[in-house]
């Protein structure tokens, strides 16, 4: 027997008669005869036909007529393969008693005007004496007619995949259907995966079949069907590909409006490899009553469309093409006003539906947001620790992954990252890889460590315009010598709901909203915060007053609340405001009500409380998999819990004038926790001097005991200073030495002088012991 055969290009001759063209020498190998039916396997399918010996009975060769073949081979024809023989099979084909099939005819005009009986006459006598297969697409093009091609659905008998029509089956037709819209289901379903985005798609796939393929059943009922979505989600969350993904599941057609776009129609064959049929089009044009125009065209295209079978408008960056209505601007007022009367027009019996997307929902048109235009708003939030770890695990799936790394970690240390910025995320690691084996010869691999250095290039897209700091220098817990009182507070805050979930979750805790840390000036306040950011792998952001105030009035107010939805964007988030007395001030120290102060402190309150929250920011419907009966494992439901506990934002902040700020904002439920940091004691300063001393090449005779007791009074600040003046005496003494004696610690002793006072701290004690 052959070991392979050559699959070559079928013989004009033997188009549409089903036959399989093999070498005499291997049908008798194999076992078949002249006329019986086989079926090839190829890639992306099978094509079931009848064995023919070759003309000029050649070995080796294989030419194949798919005439009955899978649905993807109709589309991707296989050309120059080589086949094992055993893909070529022999499969019994009894005559069928009947079948139930699906009509691909060309255009909607013969759907509309030829009757069913004459369908069904003319589509028998074509089949007649052909082999099918079930599941399988019969090519009629050969006939020169209006039916193109017939979708085999069902056969009888049941215990048969394949058969033979003849002049006694009978033949059921389940519908008739358009080219146009067939290949746009067909194609639509190859789709791309898409990571975490199971509960809105399953939603927005309801809303899609409801009115798209059972327009009906809500017309008995009484109901009428949705006339549009709106997708309102940030930048690079996937809304995009969330449509083409659901439209391509129910089979509908899809219709493409952007505002941008050059040209102003194109096809499939230049847009996009996944749909049959995608209209591009320009809508904004420079004269007067073109845009509407365009408008009304697409309109008419996509209701065209929806005569041939189900039908989705999609409107790209809606905020662009129909802002809200001013006086100043009668080009966009007049094409939303066109909107709406569209709109309001299309018939809700027609399977037709309009979706928008929007990362500025505020920006649109109030007109378009009401019941009756865009029915029901689904809102796609930043992922969560569970959804980042899924799309992930999408994203690798192709890439050459080491096993050692931890996906579950990875997503944890991608906090406030959405769909487009973890691609970028792995597109940059892999990217590493190959740098980095490129003169190697060994097998690449993307390991952790590249994934690490990506998260050094790649930040959240979100933190791109954020106001404030983003970068943060990592500290450890160790270097900060002494006050293990406030680092266990602060990790109880910040680290535990982190690393514990799922026990907040059990006793029903939340992490604080808020932290205060007050004392002296140059005690490790700021020092503490960020240690507690970089341990708990959180997003970290800090602002000034120099980023809040501006010359206008509201500016402030407004830069504040955008701060507040960047952090809740990147939740869980540490939102650190430094010296919070210079940016919110007391009201009861004779402010005037409007003051700059007042309004940010009314600002951070409502903030605080949750009354700022926009639904742009809420995260998508939860009660999705729990209809549909989906178990969560026990990692599942440590990340639920992990997502509840670690939805909101910490506040902490930080002042050495606790007196100046007011009391509203002292409470529970705000800054609830309150934690003075102290100056540091004698065990504090030894374990300090321990830590400064630590990367210095320090003399035996060097006793840190003696200067722990001459340095009373001394912050951490002054201490790191001490240790750097001793190391510059030790270089002023001698630029080759090799040490620092204790010599140098005491001439350090004199030259600087303690920040603190017994009366500074003396007043902290007391306010201390009045919040406790």
């Amino acid at each position: 027997m052959m070991t392979s055969l050559k699959l070559l290009s079928v013989d004009p001759s033997d188009r549409g008669s089903q036959r399989c063209r093999l070498g005499p020498g291997l049908m008798t190998a194999l076992g078949f005869s002249v006329g019986s039916p086989v079926l090839v396997s190829l890639p992306g399918g099978s094509c079931l036909c009848i064995a023919w010996p070759r003309p000029d009975l050649a070995e080796g060769f294989l030419q194949v007529d798919m005439k009955c073949c899978s649905p993807y081979l109709l589309r991707h024809s296989p050309s120059r393969l080589t086949l094992d023989p055993e893909q070529v099979t022999l499969v019994p084909c009894p005559k069928l008693k009947g079948m139930t099939i699906s009509v691909v005819v060309q255009s909607v005009e013969f759907k509309r005007n030829t009757s069913p009986r004459f369908v069904h006459e003319l589509v028998k006598d074509m089949l007649k004496g052909a082999f099918v297969h079930k599941e399988h697409v019969i090519n009629m093009e050969d006939f020169d007619m209006d039916i193109r091609y017939v979708v085999i659905k069902n056969i009888y008998p049941d215990s048969n995949t394949a058969g033979l029509v003849t002049s006694k089956t009978n033949v059921e037709i389940a519908d008739i259907q358009t080219v146009r819209h067939f290949k746009s289901h067909l194609q639509g379903q190859v789709t791309v995966p898409l990571g975490g985005l199971e509960e809105v798609c399953t939603s927005l796939r309801e809303m899609l079949q409801l009115p798209l393929l059972y327009p009906g059943t809500l017309g008995s009922l009484g109901v009428s069907c949705h006339k549009g979505v709106l997708l309102v989600g940030p930048p690079g969350v996937g809304k995009t590909q969330l449509v083409r993904k659901v439209v391509g599941e129910v089979g509908a057609s899809l219709v493409v409006v952007r505002g941008p776009e050059v040209n102003c129609f194109q096809t499939l064959s230049t847009v996009s490899p996944i749909y049959q049929w995608i209209g591009m089009f320009q809508v904004v044009r420079s004269r007067p009553g073109e845009s509407e125009e365009m408008l009304r065209g697409v309109f008419n295209q996509a209701c065209a469309a929806a005569e041939e079978g189900p039908c989705v408008l999609f409107l790209e960056e809606l905020d662009s093409l129909f802002p809200r209505r001013s006086s100043s601007s009668a080009p966009e007022n007049r094409l939303v006003a066109q909107l709406l009367t569209l709109m309001d027009g299309v018939d809700r019996s027609d399977r037709f539906l309009v979706i928008g997307a929007t990362n500025r929902p505020d920006s649109l048109d109030p007109a378009l947001r009401r019941p009756g235009r865009f029915d029901r708003e689904v809102i796609i939030g930043p992922p969560t620790l569970r959804q980042r770890a899924a799309i992930l695990s999408v994203l690798c799936e192709k890439m050459p992954v080491c096993s050692s790394v931890d996906l579950m970690e990875l997503a944890q240390r991608t906090t406030g990252y959405v769909g487009s910025d973890l691609g970028a995320l792995c597109r940059e690691a892999a990217m590493h890889a190959m740098r980095e084996n490129a003169k190697g010869s060994g097998e690449q691999t993307v390991a952790l460590k590249h994934f690490l250095v990506a998260l050094k290039l790649v930040r959240p897209s979100c933190l791109r315009s954020s106001l404030g700091r983003t970068d943060l220098a990592p500290v450890a817990w160790e270097q900060i010598g002494g006050l293990d009182d406030i680092k266990l507070k602060l990790r109880q805050s910040i680290e535990w709901p982190l690393m514990y979930p799922e026990a907040f979750s059990r006793l029903g805790l939340c992490r604080p909203r808020g932290v205060l840390l007050y004392g002296p000036p140059g005690c490790a306040k700021t020092t503490l915060v960020r240690a507690a950011a970089s341990a708990s792998n959180c997003t970290f952001l800090s602002v000034s007053g120099a980023d809040l105030y501006s010359p206008y009035v509201g500016d402030s107010e407004k830069a504040l609340s955008q701060l507040f939805r960047q952090a809740r964007a990147c939740a869980p988030c540490v939102l650190f405001l430094d010296e919070i007395d210079s940016v919110i001030g007391s009201r009861c120290n004779g402010q005037a009500p409007s003051s700059v102060q007042t309004r940010l402190l009314s600002v951070l309150l409502n903030e605080m409380d949750g009354v700022g929250l926009k639904t742009l920011e809420r995260m998508g419907t939860p009660k999705i998999l729990q209809v549909e009966g989906a178990e969560e494992n026990q990692t599942a439901e440590q990340m639920s819990s992990q997502d509840v506990c670690n939805k909101d934002v910490m506040v902490v902040a930080a002042t050495n004038r606790p007196d100046c700020l007011d009391s509203a904002l002292l409470r529970p439920g705000r800054l609830d926790h309150i934690l003075y940091v102290p100056p540091p004691d004698q065990q504090a300063r030894l374990a300090i001097l321990k830590v400064c001393t630590k990367s210095m090449p320090v003399a035996p005779d060097v006793c840190l005991d003696e200067l722990v007791a001459e340095t009373d009074l001394y912050s951490g600040a002054d201490l790191e200073n001490l240790c750097k003046e001793a190391a510059l005496l030790a270089l002023e003494e001698n630029m080759e030495a090799s040490s620092i004696k204790h010599v140098h610690f005491l001439q350090s002793l004199k030259k600087t002088k303690p920040s603190l006072t017994v009366q500074q701290i003396q007043t902290y004690q007391i306010a201390s012991c009045k919040k406790m």
